[in-house]
């Protein structure tokens, strides 16, 4: 069976959205969120060690429009050789058919110099619900729907058809801390990816944050010598402009 490729699918939304952004923009009032973590640990004498964590979202809100981007990547060293070496990059239109209900069209693209993978990309849509609205301090948001995912590694490449499920949880715990939980599910005909990500954000000064993180990602079937499971536990400084 052959599965249209992430990279038309990805023009065909590129041109979707630029086709009906202007329809929705002629009557709203534009806002502009932007986010960057960085994270960094050097040693030297005995060992020489480098681990840098990088992570930055931008989103564009309309009224009925949202336009988001964002990349997570990761790389460390020891004693002058790359251990790890990861990017993680998402890129995402979303339409707001009312005020708890709308529709999600996802891109990402990821590049794990160690997961056995060259790179794996996965084009989405999906529908959406923002629940717990009568809360003041708790949101929950809930998405499903379908899409593609291509595969490449040095024993080849492939396309497979994927069902994705996701939530998002948010907790403003006090004034100055909040607790974000995110799952994941992209189950394809080939393999199941299955991400989750906990995070405490505590904030320092102004727009100045402190961000524990842990983050695991599982998938069902790997290249032979590769673990399925990878997890990361990281302490970030984060930065909102």
């Amino acid at each position: 069976m052959h599965i249209t490729s992430p990279r038309s699918i990805a023009c065909s939304l590129l041109l979707m959205t630029t086709c009906l952004a202007p329809l929705a923009s002629a009557q709203e009032e534009e806002g502009l969120e932007t986010q960057l973590e960085l994270g960094a640990i050097f040693t030297s004498g005995n060992t020489k060690d480098e681990n840098i964590k990088f992570k930055g979202t931008m989103d564009w809100y309309l009224t009925t429009w949202e336009y988001g981007l964002s990349l997570d990547a990761f790389r460390s060293s020891k004693n002058d050789e790359l251990a790890a070496q990861r990017a993680y990059a998402v890129a995402s239109a979303t339409y707001n058919i009312n005020d708890s209900s709308f529709i999600l069209s996802r891109l990402a693209h990821e590049d794990d110099r160690f997961s056995g993978y060259d790179s794996q990309s996965d084009f989405t849509v999906s529908f959406g619900q923002t629940l717990l609205q009568n809360r003041a301090n708790m949101e929950l948001m809930y998405t499903i729907g379908a899409g593609v995912r291509n595969s490449r590694s040095d024993e080849g490449d492939f396309n497979e058809g994927v069902i994705r499920a996701a939530t998002e949880f948010n907790w403003d715990i006090s004034e100055n801390a909040l607790f974000i939980q995110k799952l994941s599910m992209e189950a394809g005909e080939e393999s199941r990816i299955s991400r989750a990500e906990s995070s405490i954000q505590t904030n320092i000064i102004g727009d100045l944050s402190m961000k524990f993180t842990i983050a695991v990602k599982h998938q069902s079937e790997v290249p032979v010598d590769r673990k399925k499971t990878d997890s990361e536990a990281s302490v970030t400084l984060l930065l909102r402009l």
